[in-house]
């Protein structure tokens, strides 16, 4: 008795309670109220000419790098650039102490002019000879010596010359001219210090009228381009240059145009991957080797296709769906095949231009149920703008600006 008399005594309260929780979700008489269809955002679906592309990040390197090292051992004698500054190919960088290679030029010059006395005595030794000999006043074999001395003679004379032009490029080498034009680094070495063949760096060159944009790319991306190549949607990267738009960290969208001019011929079996490049001009000097990147590469033709906001598309077990609002305002699933990603929209198929989706509120959107629909306004690429905070039934109005109640 006890059980039953409370019962009853809290079955009032409970139903003041569902009232008042009633009234706080949608007020009386106002969408999504008591017995009310839920209230959802819609927007109609948008058909448009579209591209298709991919973004990648990349990283920014010279076509040249060129690590500048001596040729020769020696003492420093001065720097000839200014560092950092724009050099031309040939200009010079550093100069070596150049005597004692020029010393080894007079020295072998010596040896040559040696070498060819010895030459010309064995050649007048042999012309006497062989008038002799047909006399019998030599024998055959004191000949034969003396041409193996001709002979002989002639080769100290190549040796010797080409001794003379290793000399002569030591003296070329004392003075070390930039390989490629760019841009160089700082002095690792100062006049007075001794360098050795090769070390150290004396100092970097960079390249800088063009510039390379290294990204990678997946797998599945890469087939998907080859695939397009075949079906001649797009040029192949072999035959035509494809293009490519790219933007540094600091700036909005993508503002240089650029070409791909290389595609790696294999996959990193580790990342499953694959490396691409493009290229990009650097004339005005805007672009600095190490910089990261944004790459936005053209991946199909313009077609025509219907779009509806990212956010819409959900998922029914296996399968992409969109919610539609059909007659009377009843939901209707739709399923598509969901396709790039332009902008925040989605490139759908499966949905016509004008259906109405839901945008927002898809939790309280059931298949086959009624919504109160609000229909948004899109903006000119048909990305849904969200609708201005409404204020509560009975709330005052905000207060003006003080300069509007002054006036």
């Amino acid at each position: 008795m006890k059980k039953r008399s409370l019962a009853l005594s809290l079955t009032p309260i409970a139903a003041v309670l569902l009232a008042a929780c009633g009234q706080q979700q949608g007020g009386p008489g106002g969408p999504g109220g008591p017995g009310g269809p839920p209230p959802v955002s819609v927007a109609p679906a948008v058909q448009r000419e579209v591209q298709e592309f991919d973004e990648f990040t990349a990283r920014l390197e010279a076509p040249d790098t060129v690590e500048v090292r001596s040729r020769v051992a020696g003492t420093v004698d001065a720097v000839r650039f200014k560092e950092g500054q724009l050099v031309k190919k040939g200009e010079p960088l550093f100069t070596i102490d150049a005597r004692a290679f020029k010393a080894d030029v007079a020295r072998v010059e010596a040896q040559i002019a040696a070498a060819r006395t010895q030459a010309e005595l064995s050649k007048a030794d042999l012309a006497r000879s062989e008038k002799l000999v047909a006399v019998n006043a030599v024998s055959q074999q004191e000949v034969d010596q003396l041409r193996s001395a001709v002979r002989s003679a002639e080769a100290n004379v190549k040796a010797a010359e080409a001794a003379l032009v290793q000399s002569k490029l030591s003296v070329e080498y004392a003075s070390i001219t930039a390989p490629v034009s760019g841009r160089t680094s700082r002095a690792n070495v100062t006049p007075g210090n001794l360098v050795s063949v090769g070390d150290p760096v004396l100092t970097t060159l960079v390249s800088s009228d063009k510039v390379y944009a290294y990204f990678d790319a997946s797998e599945a991306t890469y087939l998907k381009y080859m695939r397009a190549a075949r079906d001649g949607s797009r040029p192949s990267s072999r035959e035509a240059a494809n293009p490519v738009q790219m933007g540094l960290s600091n700036e909005q969208g993508y503002p240089h145009q650029g070409k791909m001019d290389f595609v790696d011929n294999r996959l990193n079996p580790a990342t499953a991957s694959i490396r691409g490049r493009a290229v990009f001009d650097n004339k005005q000097g805007l672009f600095t080797p190490g910089l990261f990147a944004r790459i936005k590469l053209i991946g199909s033709g313009t077609y025509q296709g219907v779009l509806v906001p990212d956010r819409a598309i959900t998922t029914d077990q296996t399968r992409k769906i969109v919610l539609l609002v059909g007659p009377n305002n009843i939901v209707q699933p739709r399923p598509v095949t969901p396709g790039a990603l332009i902008d925040g929209m989605r490139v759908v198929e499966g949905v016509k231009a004008g259906e109405m989706v839901i945008v927002d509120g898809l939790l309280r959107a059931f298949p086959g149920a009624p919504v109160t629909p609000q229909v948004l306004k899109v903006d000119d690429k048909g990305m849904p703008i969200p609708a201005p905070p409404q204020a509560p039934p009975g709330a005052a109005p905000a207060p003006a600006p003080a300069s509007a109640a002054s006036k």
